[in-house]
């Protein structure tokens, strides 16, 4: 069973999902980026879906609220990150960017021994079920642009301004 709860952000709706005191989506509700995520879950986990509360939703939201008032920089939520090997290596090295500060596609690929991947990298990224808590806005083009948001690239912009990057 995979527990099912939104949330409003200042950015817009978040769909989040649970199993048992694992989050394993944060998504942008409504958005293609979700839907192929929630089908992803259901393939792996071969789970069925409920609208239903859970604990690790409920401490997720109130993270969530911190996060969005300014008082939180790290999330202490135990995750369960559905992909392949290869996109759970890229979700770990994103997970390793600081609050505040962002890496380049070129880095990430770097940093996972994987230099002429970049574009692999990115398709990663794009698959990134747990937005915001793993940081996947916080990876910009090598010239410094907003580039790629599955969300969007007002809410990626959002989110890097709420953690005062420039």
């Amino acid at each position: 069973m995979v527990c099912i709860q939104y949330y409003s952000s200042p950015c817009g709706e978040l769909i989040l999902a649970s199993t048992g005191d694992n989050l394993c989506l944060c998504d942008w509700s409504g958005m293609p980026c979700a839907e192929r995520n929630m089908r992803r879950l259901g393939r792996y986990m071969q789970a069925d879906f409920s609208i239903a509360p859970s604990s690790v939703l409920q401490e997720t939201k109130r993270q969530l609220d911190d996060y969005f008032a300014g008082k939180r920089k790290v999330f202490d939520i135990p995750l369960h990150p559905v992909g392949t090997d290869f996109q759970l290596r890229v979700w770990n090295a994103l997970l390793d960017i600081p609050y505040g500060e962002t890496r380049s596609y070129m880095e990430i690929a770097q940093g996972i021994g994987n230099p002429k991947g970049v574009r692999a990298v990115a398709q990663a990224i794009g698959a990134n079920g747990i937005g915001i808590l793993i940081p996947c806005h916080r990876v910009i083009g090598t010239n410094r642009s907003l580039t790629g948001f599955t969300g969007g690239l007002e809410r990626k912009e959002f989110l890097l301004e709420l953690e005062r990057i420039t």
